[in-house]
């Protein structure tokens, strides 16, 4: 990346074990498209619930040289899967990564 990684932290103190997951990922995403201009990510906890435990949400914005930036959130309040914080990290970069498959197709193409 030209830009190093960003990450945030919305409504939650930053935890090191999650930014190292995130960086992780990160490095894995760069490793498989390694045009990566920047990428943004915020991790956030939008309720905090006592009973049920807490969602987390997460939003990726990923630049790319000559195409439009991609763009992954994944919100607790359209599926119920995000309680824990690692699934939704995972969710949310294999989604970038479909995408990054999609464009890599469309150049070859």
């Amino acid at each position: 990346m030209q830009i190093p990684l960003q990450i945030s932290f919305e409504h939650i103190k930053p935890v090191d074990y999650i930014a190292i997951r995130v960086r992780d990922e990160a490095k894995k995403l760069e490793q498989f498209y390694d045009r990566i201009t920047s990428a943004r990510i915020v991790i956030g906890r939008p309720q905090h619930r006592h009973r049920h435990g807490d969602c987390y949400s997460i939003r990726l914005l990923i630049t790319v040289p000559g195409a439009n930036d991609i763009a992954v959130s994944r919100e607790p309040s359209v599926t119920g899967r995000h309680e824990d914080i690692n699934v939704t990290i995972s969710d949310a970069f294999a989604a970038a990564r479909r995408q990054l498959q999609d464009l890599t197709r469309k150049r070859q193409a």
